[in-house]
C-alpha cells in the first residue's frame, strides 16, 4: 500500500479545513497554466471596447504554446497569486466542510441520501463564493490579460488589482459575477463531491478496491469529467461576465443572450478539453492529497498525544 492508511479516529473538522485548503492549493500549483489556457480560450471572439483580440488560440497545448510564445512562460501563471489566495479560502470552505454539512442535515444519521449530499454540496459551494468572490476576479482579470507589446497591462500586482478594481468599479466590482459564480459553483460542488462521494462509496461496497489511492484515484477522475460535461456552460458565461469592462453587460443574461446570438451554442462550450484536463487533473491532485494529509494530520497529532 502506498500513502497513509485510514486513520482510526476519522478526522477532526479543523483538519479537514486546512487539509482541503493546502490540497487546493498544491492542485492549482500543477494545474495552472491549463486554468489559464481555459481562460483565454473562453473568452476568445468576445469583443471588448469596440475590437477583438488579434491572438488567436487553437485548442488548449496551442494556447500554451501561442502563450508562451507570444507572452513567454510566466504568463502561464499569470494570477497564480490571487490562485492561491482563493483556493485556501475558496477549497477550504466547499470542500473542508462539506462533511460537516452533510452530518448537519442528516443530524448524524448513518443513512446520507443523494438529497442531503447535494444540499450540502449547494450549502459549502454558496459559502465559498460569498467569501472567495474578490480573489476569483482577480484571478479571472489577470488570466485574461494578454501581455502584448505596445500595449498596458490593467493591473501591476495582485494588490494592486484589488485596489484598482474597487477603486474603478467600486466595492461591487469584486463581487462582479457572484450571482452565476454562485449557480457554477453550486453545480460544480454538488457535481464534484458528491459524485466523488457516491463513487466511492459504490466502489467500496461494490468492488475489491479499499479505502486507498486507486479508489480516490478513480472517483476523483469520475468526478472531474462530470463536473466538466455539467458545468461548462455556466462556467464560460462567469469568465466572460467577470472579465467584462463596467457596463459591458447590464447583467448576466444579457451577457449569455450575447453569446448565443453572435456565436451560437458552441461558444457555451468554448475551453470544454482544457476545462476537463484541468478539472480532471485537479480533482485527482486535490482528492488525493486531501486524503492523505488528512490521515497524515491525524497521525501527527496522534504521535504527539501519545507522547505528551
Amino acid at each position: 500500500m502506498v500513502g497513509f492508511g485510514p486513520a482510526d479516529v476519522p478526522p477532526s473538522a479543523a483538519v479537514k479545513f486546512v487539509g482541503a485548503g493546502t490540497a487546493g492549493c498544491f492542485a492549482d500549483l500543477l494545474t495552472f497554466p491549463l486554468d489559464t489556457a481555459k481562460v483565454r480560450l473562453q473568452i476568445q471572439g468576445e469583443v471588448s471596447a469596440g475590437k477583438e483580440s488579434a491572438v488567436r488560440y487553437r485548442g488548449v497545448f496551442g494556447t500554451i504554446t501561442t502563450m508562451v510564445r507570444t507572452e513567454g512562460p510566466r504568463s502561464l501563471y499569470s494570477g497564480l497569486v490571487a490562485g492561491l489566495q482563493r483556493q485556501m479560502s475558496f477549497a477550504s470552505v466547499r470542500i473542508g466542510l462539506y462533511d460537516s454539512v452533510k452530518q448537519f442535515y442528516t443530524k448524524g444519521s448513518d443513512h446520507v441520501g443523494i438529497g442531503s449530499r447535494l444540499l450540502a454540496g449547494c450549502t459549502t459551494g454558496a459559502m465559498a463564493v460569498a467569501l472567495a468572490q474578490p480573489t476569483d476576479v482577480v484571478k479571472v482579470r489577470f488570466q485574461a490579460q494578454a501581455r502584448t507589446a505596445g500595449q498596458a497591462r490593467r493591473y501591476r500586482g495582485t494588490i494592486d488589482a484589488y485596489k484598482t478594481i474597487a477603486k474603478e468599479e467600486g466595492i461591487r466590482g469584486l463581487w462582479k459575477g457572484t450571482a452565476p459564480n454562485i449557480a457554477r459553483n453550486a453545480i460544480v460542488n454538488c457535481t464534484e463531491l458528491v459524485t466523488y462521494d457516491y463513487i466511492k462509496d459504490t466502489l467500496l461496497k461494490s468492488t475489491p478496491l479499499t479505502d486507498n489511492l486507486p479508489c480516490h484515484f478513480v472517483s476523483a477522475f469520475g468526478a472531474g469529467l462530470c463536473t466538466t460535461v455539467i458545468a461548462s456552460p455556466v462556467d464560460v458565461v462567469k469568465t466572460r461576465y467577470m472579465n467584462s469592462p463596467p457596463g459591458h453587460y447590464n447583467s448576466v443574461l444579457k451577457c449569455a443572450a450575447a453569446m448565443m446570438s453572435k456565436e451560437g451554442p458552441p461558444a457555451f462550450y468554448k475551453g470544454f478539453m482544457p476545462s476537463f484536463l484541468r478539472l480532471g487533473s485537479w480533482n485527482v491532485v486535490m482528492f488525493v492529497t486531501y486524503e492523505q494529509l488528512k490521515r497524515a494530520m491525524m497521525a501527527a497529532n496522534h504521535n504527539y498525544t501519545t507522547r505528551a
